[in-house]
């Protein structure tokens, strides 16, 4: 839901009056959903690779999308003018799949893929 919210946001010119909008709680919630997440998680040792079991790298893949989408907002922004909101929330939802697929490979008991520099 709270994504068509964000969808119907970012393709409403800003001075459209709209009835729908990314508020602050939404983005309190999903910052309140990642420190849950990872108050439960081992602390990162390093950088995590995508991947793992496959609702992982569903996760990594997904949050790609997300930080792509980010910056087409970002584009928009700078010519057109876009909710500082919406901005904050498409920048969270990446780092909640980041850490969703770190969550989900700690259930299903896979290890994470480290980066070696």
């Amino acid at each position: 839901n709270t994504l068509f919210v964000l969808g119907a946001q970012l393709a409403t010119p800003p001075d459209v009056p709209t009835t729908v909008a990314i508020t602050p709680a939404m983005v309190q919630g999903l910052e309140a959903a990642i420190d849950d997440i990872d108050r439960r998680l081992p602390p990162l040792r390093a950088f995590v690779l995508p991947g793992g079991c496959l609702p992982s790298a569903l996760c990594h893949v997904c949050r790609t999308v997300c930080r792509r989408a980010e910056r087409a907002a970002l584009r928009a922004n700078a010519e057109h003018g876009v909710s500082a909101q919406a901005l904050v929330y498409l920048n969270r939802l990446s780092d909640y799949l980041y850490i969703l697929g770190r969550a989900l490979n700690e259930a299903f008991d896979v290890e994470e893929i480290l980066w070696v520099p």
